[in-house]
């Protein structure tokens, strides 16, 4: 079974950097599509970006393309989130997920971790 772990939420200021991590279990971000979603209180999960197995392609949310950047390790089993000029509106929780079909539904999402505070004050 994959499991996953978020780390390296926290507090930020609006305009600052954060890099999220997630480790995995095995060799699964070698194996399989890695994507990142978050979710606000009271708010749906959605999705934020991908970054696929096979060629490295990478798919963004229009609202986050050109300030986060999706990466891979394989070596070290973890897929990592940069995310720079952070605005408030980024505020929640962020999980890691792993799939064989993703792409920007949470349905084509087969494995979840439990996600990690991402909070952008003002």
């Amino acid at each position: 079974q994959v499991q996953l772990v978020e780390s390296g939420g926290g507090l930020v200021q609006a305009g600052g950097s954060l890099r999220l991590s997630c480790a995995a279990s095995g060799r699964t971000c070698g194996r399989y599509a890695m994507g990142w979603f978050r979710q606000a209180p009271g708010r749906e999960r959605d999705f934020v970006a991908v970054i696929y197995s096979n060629g490295s392609r990478t798919y963004y949310a229009d609202s986050v393309k050109g300030r986060f950047t999706i990466s891979r390790d394989n070596a070290k089993n973890t897929v990592y989130l940069q995310m720079n000029r952070l605005k408030p509106e980024d505020t929640a929780v962020y999980y890691c997920a792993a799939g064989t079909v993703a792409a920007g539904n949470p349905a084509d999402y087969e494995y979840w971790g439990q996600g990690t505070q991402v909070t952008v004050s003002s």
